[in-house]
């Protein structure tokens, strides 16, 4: 077990800017005590002072390292640094930067069960031009056009159904889906590199119950309208 004086201090020192002259750090053996208050002067007008007692090597060779970092950008100045600069210079030495990216964490969300209700909504609804909404030949694809003539049948009809759930977030609009009376499709919303994709799709499942753990919620939309 090594002690006090067999620790060399200048191990704790990396050496990974070569071509710069640093003083070297000689080993002496020394009691905790001596450390309490003691000032080390890094520069000219710069100096550091211990105030408190560490507890194991690992604080003192964690302290040699910080201040090893902290004289290599002062040595390299050749002329007087401000004292703009020189705060800058430590925190750039001495603080390290941690970014935290917050993701959603799906295993321990709440799973809730959205229950159909009995109140269906015929709506019909057109385009900010008041073009007709129809489904386009042969896709699962809606499109907005100006229907003349016997072409009438062509227009889509909606249906809203309301859903409960017992576990209700503050400020949580009316779940509903919605669907086309015309072929038993429904709007779903899914999202893609970020952007929000609306399609028609045919549910394999009934739709009377749905589960946001099976990917099954992008059929159900949120209204504005508060819950009675």
């Amino acid at each position: 077990m090594e002690t006090m004086c067999d620790f060399d201090l200048s191990q704790a020192l990396s050496d990974d800017s070569p071509g710069i002259d640093e003083p070297e750090f000689k080993s002496c053996c020394f009691h905790m005590k001596d450390l309490q208050d003691n000032i080390f002067t890094l520069d000219d007008g710069l100096e550091l002072v211990v105030s408190h007692d560490p507890k194991t090597m690992q604080c003192i060779a964690t302290l040699l390292l910080a201040v090893n970092r902290l004289k290599r950008p002062l040595t390299r100045c050749c002329r007087e640094i401000n004292d703009g600069e020189l705060c800058s210079s430590i925190m750039e030495s001495l603080v390290e930067e941690t970014i935290v990216k917050k993701t959603e964490n799906l295993s321990m969300a709440v799973r809730r069960i959205f229950q159909r209700v009995n109140s269906e909504k015929m709506l019909t609804l057109t385009d900010s031009e008041q073009k007709d909404i129809v489904c386009g030949n042969g896709e699962l694809k809606l499109e907005a056009i100006t229907l003349r003539g016997g072409n009438c049948e062509r227009k889509v009809n909606f249906k809203l159904e309301r859903y409960i759930t017992p576990c209700v977030s503050p400020g949580e609009g009316q779940p509903v889906v919605l669907s086309i009376t015309n072929n038993n499709m429904h709007i779903s919303c899914t999202m893609n590199d970020g952007k929000a994709v609306l399609k028609l799709e045919n549910a394999v499942r009934t739709l009377s119950r749905i589960s946001d753990d099976g990917n099954m919620d992008r059929f159900l939309f949120s209204t504005g309208e508060s819950r009675g």
